[in-house]
């Protein structure tokens, strides 16, 4: 593993991919001490589950515990890192708010990083947990 990134260096990198930086995608913190990072992804009308209820669409919550799985192992290796799988379980929904995604990660091995993904709402009720492997090699 390489020297971790920085909040800075993680939110060149994402504001650099075109569907993340629709995301709108904006690192709140990171400790590479506990292999944690956070994220938050503001509403937008595209998100919406049905137009005008403010009602986040599953889909995009799916993609945002991907995305800041990903960029927890990312922040350890250094560079983009390819998902092998991800699950998402909804739990409640998220209604006008933005969402916080808080990913840890369990196992960085050679072959295998294991990350569990929460995402809250502003108020911190939970309304999705996700996990996701990643292969941990850097380039």
């Amino acid at each position: 593993m390489s020297d971790p990134l920085s909040k800075e260096e993680i939110q060149t990198l994402l504001d650099n991919s075109p569907f993340i930086s629709f995301m709108n995608l904006k690192v709140e913190s990171l400790d590479p001490d506990t292999d944690t990072i956070v994220m938050r992804m503001p509403m937008r009308p595209e998100f919406e589950r049905r137009a005008g209820t403010g009602q986040w669409h599953g889909g995009p919550i799916a993609s945002l515990i991907d995305t800041v799985g990903d960029y927890a192992v990312v922040m350890k290796v250094g560079a983009g890192v390819p998902t092998v799988n991800f699950r998402t379980d909804y739990l409640r929904p998220g209604i006008n708010t933005d969402l916080i995604a808080t990913a840890t990660v369990r196992r960085a091995g050679r072959s295998i990083a294991v990350v569990d993904i929460d995402v809250c709402d502003e108020s911190g009720k939970l309304l999705a947990v996700g996990r996701g492997t990643y292969v941990p090699q850097a380039g």
